[in-house]
């Protein structure tokens, strides 16, 4: 009787020892509660590249490039709206290291508003992916000037010390917070994508060796400028190393055509598009040479079967962690009407399209309610009351997300035999009979999707 007493001793104490760490739900089966998302753009990355290596941009930074300080109202309202993660866009490097280049030591002060603002989410049961931003270029925009290996090396230390401390903060954090090591790095031929996957290893490493919850966390990579096209090209997610195996997403944007969506005008100076899928054209006059010539909705489908297809069908969810349009503002209220409609299925268009095809959209804010008449903006939440600026983008975002079948519906069903559970490191994708992704130990009859 005694020696059962002690052995049940022991056992407790064991599971003593191991509160507080556990294997956190996978990639797969996280995904699809994430969506639609929304960026806390301008915000936690607000600064100038005259501050890299230093800690001049203070707690002040965060109103740097718009001005409402982020509060558990504004996020309760963002969740309230019908978004279900936040991607936090944050600057280390640029304003926040205390002790220089070779230090890198993060200010404290800013990795506890960081860590405030990701609490604010987490309590408005939110997902939240927080990255390192463009962060004055400091490896974001090194890959066309110098990808030889020691300064790879150089950087990838860097990388490690920077996401080592990030990392720590928030080990005890469920599987509600990802990271993301880098934005938009500017990387575009497949010698500077083999740079930057290896600057994303460094980022997975560092994350990993912190251990806690973050042994098992999601992490996400992005690929080269976070280009659809050049993702597809180059990146195989399986080159990485990652003891998680079943932990790692990849990320890209998409803000096509660009004359439609504000990012430039064109190449060329040529026009800009207000009119956007063939219903929404006007068939003649004055207005008709402002309508799109390309990019509308058989673009976004051949576009997002890309990522499917190099992808989310090999079990790997994808991260759309920027998309949007310029809502502009016009006098003639029939043209207005037009761009309306254009801009709402602008935002359904995507978010439907993405979902079905196992990505995760996240739409661009700005915090700045004002369209600059026809030069339009960026812009769902007013921040400051809060309340909703864009209701017109809004709806279509929503309207797109319910109608979605997360990883689309299943066309055929095909008995097969996976053996010992098909690749063991990355499952094949599952889906339930109503076509919605499953994971793997979903009771019932699933189908695996083996293409």
């Amino acid at each position: 009787m005694r020696q059962s007493r002690i052995i049940i001793l022991i056992i407790l104490a064991v599971l003593q020892c191991t509160v507080g760490v556990a294997q956190l739900p996978n990639d797969i089966e996280i995904a699809p509660k994430m969506y639609p998302g929304w960026n806390l753009g301008n915000t936690l990355e607000g600064g100038g590249t005259d501050n890299v290596y230093t800690n001049n941009g203070g707690l002040g930074a965060e109103k740097a490039w718009q001005g409402t300080t982020t509060t558990q109202k504004i996020i309760d309202f963002v969740a309230a709206q019908g978004f279900k993660s936040v991607r936090l866009p944050a600057a280390w490097v640029m304003g926040h290291i205390v002790d220089g280049e070779e230090g890198m030591t993060i200010d404290p002060q800013w990795l506890a508003r960081v860590k405030e603002i990701v609490d604010y989410c987490v309590n408005a049961n939110l997902y939240v992916l927080l990255n390192d931003h463009w962060d004055g270029g400091w490896i974001q925009g090194t890959f066309k000037k110098d990808i030889s290996e020691p300064t790879i090396e150089k950087n990838c230390a860097k990388m490690r010390r920077l996401w080592s401390q990030i990392a720590e903060v928030f080990k005890d954090y469920d599987e509600h917070l990802l990271f993301a090591g880098l934005n938009e790095p500017e990387a575009e031929t497949e010698a500077q994508t083999r740079a930057l996957m290896t600057y994303e290893q460094a980022f997975i490493d560092a994350v990993r060796a912190t251990g806690g919850n973050n042994a098992s966390r999601t992490l996400v990579v992005q690929g080269p400028n976070t280009s659809i096209e050049l993702s597809s090209k180059y990146v195989d997610m399986s080159w990485f190393n990652d003891p998680a195996k079943t932990a790692l997403m990849i990320e890209v944007h998409y803000y096509s055509p660009p004359q439609l969506t504000g990012v430039w005008e064109g190449p060329n100076g040529d026009e800009p598009y207000y009119f956007w899928g063939a219903a929404n054209h006007v068939p003649s006059g004055t207005w008709a040479k402002y309508n799109c010539s390309w990019g509308e909705e058989a673009y976004v489908r051949e576009q997002f079967d890309m990522m499917k297809k190099s992808f989310t069908d090999k079990g790997y969810p994808v991260i759309l962690g920027e998309y949007g349009a310029n809502w502009r503002e016009f006098s003639n209220s029939s043209i207005q009407k037009k761009h309306d409609a254009s801009i709402r299925l602008f935002h359904k268009t995507v978010n439907e399209e993405a979902i079905k095809r196992g990505i995760i959209p996240y739409v661009w804010d700005i915090n700045n309610p004002n369209r600059y008449g026809t030069g339009g903006i960026m812009c769902i939440i007013d921040r400051s009351k809060p309340s909703v600026f864009d209701q017109n983008s809004l709806d279509g975002i929503l309207e797109g997300s319910a109608v979605a079948i997360w990883g689309g519906p299943t066309t055929a069903i095909q008995a097969v035999s996976l053996g010992k559970g098909g690749d063991t490191e990355r499952p094949f994708p599952l889906y339930d009979l109503s076509g919605r992704r499953v994971s793997a130990d979903t009771k019932g009859l699933v189908i695996a999707n083996i293409a």
